[in-house]
């Protein structure tokens, strides 16, 4: 096994590397804080969990706004500078937080940290687009998510226990970590902007026009977002949902993330060896399969083992998704407008964040808290279908030739 890793990952550039190695230590300082943060807001503020989950939309509908800016922004001054802002932000963002005492400020924080997170998403998925040629980007996707989740599977077993003991400690923790990440991207890494010459970029399409001309783009990201719905109820209302019906402990959410990220570990980069021999839409909407079926269980369990189980089948359709789709993406913009490209996903993001949530609390709080599952059972049923019939309907383009663009700065 490791000396075909070995061989398959041979050649990638020393920057790549450096990416790879900050996304470690960054993930593992940010997880031990995001997976119990509507624990932490609900208790520290007092208020329901729909309006939990609304600042949690107030951070996503920042994200989408400042969107519309991030693309075309690294296209043009490039990617190293916005990851910088990003995570500076980052590492203000958690100190501050970790003293919030009212629901005004922790609104205002959300929406801060929602305003500058599409920076790193969008100029580190174009910096590896411009490192990597397109038959292995799916390869080099599958190898930041599994650096990204050994950071989360070590977080939250940490963090589980140290916010136990100080909410304090692990958000001070988590900004040293964001820290570091800048303070290696701003110092050891060259910016990779492909370098146009000035004819040509005179010529090149401002803002998001040709993007949103792209039918069958942005019908994948539609269906894309109704996966990411689903996704999310599990990823920000579980913890809340094992603590307050069933009374089971933060730390028990942490080990159960933890499982989530170990499987991303131990076999991200097999699924998506296998996966890249198949076209994406198809592949996408067995992913949303999972996801329904994951999401569904949840309504079924009572206890630590059935949502573990729950969390596992939700994971074999994330290993499945996340890397194919970020790939799709990447092959499918021009280079020009990579940033522009992987802007337009980043909402998926931001759509699921900002309705997901909000959908399950409003259910939580006005029906019933086993609704939230129904729920994301249907909306990944709705993703599986869309994909389906995408794979029918959208043509099978070719991915953007790597010699069709210039050499990075």
């Amino acid at each position: 096994m490791l000396p075909r890793l070995r061989h398959a990952t041979a050649g990638y550039p020393r920057q790549f590397w450096l990416l790879f190695w900050g996304v470690l230590v960054n993930s593992s300082g940010s997880s031990m804080v995001w997976p119990f943060l509507t624990i932490y807001l609900r208790q520290r503020l007092d208020v329901p969990l729909t309006t939990i989950a609304l600042l949690l939309t107030a951070n996503s509908l920042a994200g989408l706004a400042s969107t519309s800016i991030a693309g075309p922004a690294v296209d043009r001054f490039g990617r190293k500078g916005a990851m910088v802002l990003s995570l500076g932000v980052g590492c203000l963002f958690m100190l501050a937080l970790g003293r919030v005492d009212t629901l005004a400020a922790a609104v205002a924080l959300m929406i801060f940290k929602g305003m500058t997170d599409p920076l790193y998403r969008v100029g580190s998925d174009a910096m590896v687009a411009d490192l990597i040629p397109p038959a292995r980007r799916a390869d080099a996707y599958a190898l930041l998510r599994m650096i990204s989740n050994l950071g989360v599977a070590i977080g939250p077993s940490i963090g589980g226990f140290i916010t136990a003991v100080s909410y304090g400690l692990a958000f001070s923790i988590a900004a040293a970590t964001a820290l570091i990440y800048a303070l290696l991207v701003a110092v050891f890494m060259r910016e990779t902007i492909p370098q146009w010459p000035a004819e040509e970029r005179a010529k090149q399409a401002r803002g998001y026009g040709p993007v949103l001309r792209d039918r069958p783009f942005v019908a994948f990201c539609i269906a894309y977002s109704f996966a990411g719905m689903a996704y999310s109820l599990m990823m920000v209302l579980l913890p809340v949902y094992m603590k307050e019906n069933f009374g089971l402990p933060e730390s028990a959410y942490g080990l159960i993330l933890a499982a989530n990220a170990a499987m991303v570990v131990l076999f991200q980069y097999g699924v998506t060896r296998l996966t890249q021999r198949y076209h994406h839409l198809p592949v996408l909407a067995v992913g949303s399969l999972f996801y329904a079926l994951g999401v569904g269980s949840v309504a079924l369990g009572a206890g630590f083992t059935a949502f573990l189980v729950s969390m596992i089948i939700l994971t074999i359709g994330e290993l499945i998704m996340i890397p194919t789709s970020t790939a799709l993406t990447a092959n499918l913009a021009p280079p020009d407008m990579r940033g522009r490209y992987m802007g337009v996903y980043g909402l998926t993001w931001g759509v699921a964040m900002g309705i997901g949530p909000v959908l399950g609390g409003t259910l939580n709080d006005q029906l019933a808290p086993v609704a939230i599952w129904y729920a994301g059972l249907v909306l990944g049923a709705v993703a599986m279908i869309g994909f389906l019939v995408l794979a029918r309907v959208m043509p099978r383009r070719s991915p953007v030739s790597a010699a069709a663009a210039p050499p990075p700065a």
